[in-house]
């Protein structure tokens, strides 16, 4: 959903008209419309996660079967043959991705540890400056 969507879940003056509409008709469509501009922002979650889990339910029954053949067995071959490259280029990507995930954590960690050793040493610094400045003897003048 894009923000510049007249009718959003978020508390604007179009969807607030159509949640009181919705009251004045048919209470459960106020009801429908309040809770659309409460939970919806989740929606598209909840689509993803639904779509996600379908495709999921379907591929078990594609792994048993294998693909349908269509007959033309030059056709298939090929087909398979794709399907595996493209199998391999996949997880080829995937460990690119792994190794890129790895590489940008120890970068945020060596930062991390770089800042940090620099408030250290700052902060140790400035203790022993203020350690220094205690220490040191005041001399006053006699008149």
């Amino acid at each position: 959903m894009t923000q510049s969507a007249l009718i959003r879940p978020a508390w604007t003056p179009a969807t607030i008209a159509l949640m009181v509409l919705g009251f004045m008709v048919f209470w459960p469509l106020g009801l429908a419309m309040l809770a659309y501009i409460i939970y919806g922002e989740r929606l598209d979650t909840f689509k993803r996660d639904i779509n996600k889990s379908t495709d999921n339910f379907a591929a078990q029954f594609r792994s048993k079967t294998g693909a349908a053949r269509t007959g033309n067995v030059a056709f298939d071959d090929w087909r398979d043959a794709e399907l595996a490259r493209l199998h391999e280029e996949r997880m080829k990507l995937d460990e690119m991705r792994a190794e890129f995930d790895d590489y940008s954590r120890e970068l945020r960690r060596a930062k991390d540890q770089e800042e940090f050793d620099r408030f250290m040493a700052k902060r140790d610094s400035a203790k022993a400056s203020q350690t220094k400045d205690n220490t040191v003897p005041r001399i006053q003048d006699e008149d």
